[in-house]
């Protein structure tokens, strides 16, 4: 780490962490990270800067706009789950997933549909990533070199890009609620000036970024669960089965108030998330000289907190270590703010929290309808790369579900 730490854990340590004022602990990322993700990416951004950014992203990512995309993304999941198992029967539902939430964010997020754009652009975030989880060795050949020259591929194909839908918006082609990229185009600063493109891109590759580990993560990771777990997976499929015996009429595709409907499917999601956190925890630095519970921690200390603090703790969450969905589901028992983090928390909460839901659903929702699956490797156990990964990437044997969906 190459400075001296302080580790917080529990609910008031989170909230210290997480809660704190850019100006007291600010976000601590890795090198790696900074330099794919760029200067001005929103981790990077402090101050009206940020809130003006993250502002205008949330605008885009709320409910009410969210909701407009449930049947597109419905159409997009079915589509890709047709045509990549149409002659495959076992898939890497790791590499599946990664994929295939990359389309997503492609088609919905930024309205990017051309499949020769899609295509290089993969291959290159494919290598940016391995690079954010790399050693910042900048030598010609290594992992972190590759990431580095991936991501000036990135911006060079997304000028053009910008441009055109510059030019869309100003002829009115476009508005700036159609995607991600146009909201931001048509952004304007405390000065009235328009962002720049770097900016622009860099944000452009932390939503990618953002989007498809995490999402690709739960993904898997409800597969891997629901493969292992007969009685959970039989109270999904009913859930999802009901939902669609209940469709008035002619209407086949996903809408939202089904989405809304998936109360079952999601606590199992939010409870594979208590146990397996996408995220393991985070730092920030001190950029002062600051105080917890009589401890000094002086200015330049990094400060660390982990979600197993509080996930784990069975004051918070009785019997931890049983897979219970149920705990998500009484409303007279809330659980206590900063205990519950896998989007994190405070200032910095994770703006695609609501998108990740209704992916998540989405896919999950197709998967149980259209298909059957099991495990290649029953046995297959979860690691960190750093992201909970299942270690051999999840082969699955996958066949059309044999029963009537009517």
């Amino acid at each position: 780490m190459g400075f001296p730490t302080v580790l917080v854990i529990g609910q008031e340590g989170n909230k210290f962490v997480l809660g704190s004022p850019d100006d007291l602990l600010s976000s601590k990322k890795p090198l790696t990270l900074r330099k794919i993700l760029g200067r001005q990416s929103l981790v990077e951004l402090t101050g009206p800067r940020y809130r003006l950014v993250k502002g205008e992203m949330l605008k885009f990512l709320k409910p009410e706009c969210l909701q407009n995309y449930v049947k597109e993304m419905d159409e997009l999941v079915n589509a890709t789950l047709l045509r990549e198992f149409r002659e495959n029967e076992i898939i890497g539902a790791v590499v599946f997933m990664k994929k295939l939430s990359y389309e997503i964010a492609c088609n919905l997020l930024f309205d990017i549909k051309d499949e020769h754009t899609k295509e290089a652009l993969f291959v290159d975030f494919t290598l940016a990533f391995k690079a954010i989880h790399s050693l910042p060795i900048n030598l010609p050949g290594t992992t972190f070199w590759r990431g580095q020259r991936a991501r000036a591929r990135i911006v060079d194909r997304m000028i053009p890009i910008l441009n055109k839908r510059r030019e869309e918006l100003s002829k009115g082609v476009l508005s700036s609620t159609n995607d991600m990229l146009s909201c931001l185009l048509a952004l304007r600063d405390e000065n009235h000036q328009p962002l720049d493109d770097d900016l622009i891109t860099d944000n452009f590759i932390f939503l990618f970024v953002a989007s498809h580990d995490t999402s690709a993560t739960l993904m898997s990771l409800m597969i891997w669960k629901l493969s292992r777990d007969q009685e959970v997976y039989n109270k999904v499929l009913e859930e999802q089965m009901e939902i669609i015996k209940q469709r008035e009429g002619t209407e086949e595709r996903l809408t939202w108030a089904e989405i809304q409907k998936m109360k079952y499917t999601w606590r199992v999601a939010q409870e594979l998330m208590r146990m397996i956190p996408p995220l393991f925890g985070s730092f920030r630095k001190a950029l002062k000289d600051t105080n917890y519970k009589g401890y000094d921690i002086p200015k330049g200390w990094q400060v660390y907190w982990a979600a197993y603090g509080t996930h784990m703790n069975d004051d918070i969450f009785e019997n931890p270590h049983k897979f219970d969905p149920s705990r998500f589901e009484n409303p007279t028992k809330p659980i206590p703010p900063y205990s519950y983090l896998p989007f994190g928390a405070g200032l910095h909460y994770c703006i695609g929290n609501e998108f990740a839901r209704i992916e998540t659903l989405a896919i999950i929702h197709n998967f149980v309808k259209m298909y059957e699956w099991s495990q290649v490797n029953p046995e297959e156990a979860i690691t960190r790369q750093p992201m909970p990964y299942p270690s051999m990437g999840l082969p699955i044997k996958i066949k059309p579900r044999s029963c009537s969906i009517s």
